[in-house]
């Protein structure tokens, strides 16, 4: 494959994954906000079930837009993967909205957005180079 279609290609996968990162963002914010704010749980767990919520989105709308044809595993099997290779996700996603709150003092939804923007390259690459390569 010529440099320029590969990346055409990688260049299609990654705004491919923007989009199903945005989608599953939207899943994540709303759902950290519904468990934080409205229900009153605690802004660490509320983040574990927002993420572990979001985790399925991200899974089920990159499965539909941009990883289709890439299964080289069974399905139950590829979704523990993706929830295997998102717990790092996780504990860098708690980490991060710790040390804003605790140290820093951000407030939880800003912290909550600043950690999705820096776990979301984390978890576009170990898909891409893990989970579905070729």
């Amino acid at each position: 494959m010529k440099l320029k279609q590969l990346l055409d290609k990688s260049m299609q996968s990654l705004f491919g994954y923007l989009v199903v990162g945005g989608l599953a963002t939207i899943v994540e914010w709303a759902g950290f906000w519904l468990f934080s704010e409205k229900m009153g749980i605690a802004y660490l767990l509320a983040t574990t079930f927002a993420f572990a919520i979001s985790t399925f989105a991200n899974w089920l709308f990159g499965r539909l837009l941009v990883f289709r044809g890439k299964q080289a595993q069974s399905l139950l099997r590829e979704i523990l993967s993706v929830y295997l290779a998102s717990v790092v996700g996780l504990l860098l996603n708690l980490l991060i909205m710790f040390l804003l709150v605790q140290l820093f003092g951000v407030e939880k939804m800003i912290a909550k957005m600043a950690a999705t923007v820096l776990v979301f390259a984390y978890n576009y690459l170990v898909r891409k180079l893990i989970i579905y390569k070729k």
